[in-house]
């Protein structure tokens, strides 16, 4: 008999005995330690964008991205990006054939980071409508595959406050949309004011809405040309409102260790927050090949999350 199989049967026969002393909560607890045990701290996704100069300039079938996941990297979930598919967003052969991949391949479709669908917070009202708008497709295709959200960003421009209210402006109609099917609209600190944690945790707080929150990227945080946030601030201000977590990546030491991030201190903001979703990986380095920097980067992960558990 293996050990946790007799530990299994001995916490089993502990609960039955116990559980009719206490009214059952001792059992309780028992077994939902020991499932604990099985639960990871975090689930591990591949964002599509660590594939980018595959996509781009190899001219990989984006159709294939599920079973390169978990075939090259053993990653069963996957976070796409509408760039690569970007005219088939209404396709519905399309997208049946990538949700059939991504099933086929048992891997779970997380979000679609969207971009080029204009700014959210655009001062002029009509074009702040139509980028709310342009949204809309993406929502329906990331219900469709699965997903549970789908990535935005904040753009805008003006004053300090005057993108707040902006952005909150869009960002709520969209929510608004996206809550009829149940899906999630997160934003990412993605450069100028929006890697500004104060900035984008109150634009988060200022849309009211559950449906939408931020998905902290480890390093995108520079504010403007050769200005940056602190990254650990930042990440401490938007994990209440996470929804998802991007683990950005770009080069490592001899040890495995990311050098301009800390992923130990990161992950320990972040589950200190009582997130237990995916994480992404997202390479984004040249001193390695794609793929080396995908697997040093979910090794990294799976290090920490070891060390934590």
């Amino acid at each position: 008999m293996s050990h946790s199989l007799s530990r299994r049967r001995f916490l089993t026969a502990s609960a039955g005995i116990l559980g009719a002393m206490s009214g059952g909560s001792f059992a309780r607890s028992l077994l939902a330690a020991e499932a604990s045990e099985k639960t990871p701290l975090f689930k591990i996704s591949l964002a599509q964008w660590s594939l980018h100069r595959r996509f781009f300039t190899d001219k990989a079938d984006p159709l294939d991205f599920a079973k390169m996941a978990k075939t090259e990297f053993g990653i069963d979930g996957i976070e796409y990006v509408n760039q690569f598919f970007k005219d088939k967003a209404k396709d519905a052969s399309y997208l049946g054939e990538l949700k059939k991949r991504a099933e086929d391949n048992g891997v779970t479709s997380v979000l679609i980071m969207c971009d080029g669908e204009g700014a959210l917070g655009d001062p002029d009202e009509s074009k702040r409508k139509q980028a709310v708008e342009n949204h809309y497709k993406w929502v329906d295709a990331a219900k469709f595959l699965g997903c549970h959200s789908i990535r935005v960003n904040a753009q805008s421009s003006g004053t300090y406050w005057e993108q707040m209210k902006l952005a909150a402006d869009g960002l709520r109609k969209l929510t608004e949309f996206a809550a009829q099917q149940n899906i999630g609209v997160i934003v990412e600190n993605h450069g100028g004011l929006s890697s500004n944690g104060t900035w984008l945790s109150s634009v988060i707080h200022s849309v009211q809405h559950p449906g939408c929150g931020t998905l902290p990227d480890f390093g995108n945080f520079r504010v403007a040309e050769k200005i940056w946030y602190d990254r650990y601030k930042g990440t401490e201000e938007l994990m209440p409102f996470a929804k998802g977590v991007s683990a950005k990546s770009h080069d490592f030491d001899d040890a495995g260790n990311e050098i301009r991030t800390d992923f130990r201190r990161m992950l320990r903001i972040v589950l200190s927050y009582g997130y237990r979703g995916w994480i992404g990986v997202e390479y984004e380095g040249r001193g390695h090949t794609e793929p080396e920097g995908i697997k040093l980067t979910k090794k990294l992960l799976e290090t920490i999350r070891a060390e934590l558990t």
